[in-house]
């Protein structure tokens, strides 16, 4: 029997993917009383296509900012998969033992080099990787391809079951009494007195805490609090194959082998659709670069594939506001649900609980853009 959902709560997540789930987590975790509303399976969820890693290397590259945010999360990740085991949760499958970037010309090398040289001189020395040439790599990774020249190490990198973390911080939410609302997206909210009175399919809900984290859907939520989200879809597509013995024991940005044996490939990038088909000539591209890098794909069964839609701001990275308009109220936004997810349990929770974003998020301001 479901239990019955009560109307005042301290926190409303409007949204239930990674963003609000990872945030609704910590909100509890710091004694908030939280309900997170889900629009439910037809909405057009990143996290159902998410890839699973958690990605330091080449993250904020060129913009300090997002650098920081990635290494603070990174290395808060076994924090979290530490205190979701301890509620019961289902096991993440994390791994965090390093990542590869693989390189299939000289020149693809050198950029990496590069962009990871920039990185590592804005972060002081924590941010660190190492260039592998086909002869280190061909000892991590036996089966390489001839074409393969080498590849980026970072030690920073991981993966998890996207899915099992969703189901984990759920079980984290409802553990520390919270409720998850299914088929309940927002319509709207108004402010009354000191709260706000959030309207669903499922009723009337009131709260002092807001957060907006509907992915796509922030973009026409957010002017309902006074704020504004610029968003985009980007389209991503997903192989996976059949149950393999162990191909890769490092996740890539193209391959990455679950704990169940599935290799998932994938790393496409379609701008400006929100068609969540498959494709084949971009899932036939995705799978030429796979054979290039582990020819023995070729004779390996795909099971399913299917694409989802990414969460972009204009220059790709998060975007996080707090309402003056509506006080209590918070817009949340990005396509790195996975590798933020310990940033946005443990310390954007915190700042939402306080009513004040800290100063190392003001370069995620949907401000930016109108400079």
């Amino acid at each position: 029997m479901t239990e019955p959902i009560r109307n005042n709560w301290d926190a409303i997540i409007a949204g239930g993917g990674l963003i609000g789930l990872a945030v609704g987590y910590g909100l509890g975790r710091r004694g908030l009383s939280v309900l997170v509303l889900d629009e439910g399976d037809t909405a057009l969820r990143a996290a159902r296509g998410n890839f699973g890693l958690v990605w330091v290397q080449g993250k904020g590259a060129y913009y300090e900012p997002y650098a920081d945010w990635t290494m603070r999360s990174s290395q808060l990740w076994p924090q979290l998969a530490d205190e979701l085991q301890a509620f019961g949760a289902p096991a993440l499958g994390l791994e965090q033992t390093g990542g590869l970037t693989i390189c299939l010309s000289e020149d693809e090398m050198q950029q990496r080099q590069v962009k990871l040289d920039h990185l590592r001189a804005h972060q002081n020395g924590r941010f660190r990787f190492e260039m592998l040439d086909r002869t280190a790599l061909k000892e991590l990774v036996p089966g390489i391809g001839p074409q393969v020249v080498g590849a980026a190490y970072c030690p920073h990198d991981g993966h998890v079951n996207p899915l099992f973390l969703m189901r984990a911080l759920i079980t984290g939410i409802e553990s520390q009494g919270g409720q998850f609302c299914g088929n309940a997206p927002m319509i709207g909210v108004e402010k009354t007195g000191p709260d706000m009175r959030v309207s669903t399919a499922a009723g009337l809900f009131s709260c002092s805490r807001l957060v907006l984290a509907a992915g796509l859907a922030n973009a026409k939520l957010a002017p309902m609090v006074g704020l504004a989200q610029s968003l985009r879809p980007q389209k991503g597509q997903v192989i996976v194959t059949e149950k393999l013995d162990q191909q890769l024991t490092l996740p890539t940005l193209l391959l990455r082998q679950t704990a169940e044996g599935g290799l998932m490939i994938g790393d496409s990038h379609e701008d400006d659709t929100t068609d969540i088909s498959v494709s084949t000539d971009i899932i036939s591209g995705i799978a030429d670069r796979a054979l290039a890098t582990l020819p023995a794909l070729a004779d390996v069964s795909v099971v399913r594939s299917w694409a989802a839609l990414r969460v972009m701001s204009q220059d790709g990275y998060p975007i996080y506001d707090q309402s003056e308009a509506m006080p209590g109220a918070f817009a949340l936004s990005c396509h790195s649900g996975v590798t933020l997810a310990a940033a946005h349990a443990f310390d954007l929770a915190g700042y939402i609980a306080d009513a004040c974003l800290g100063v190392e998020l003001n370069g995620f301001s949907e401000g930016r853009f109108h400079v």
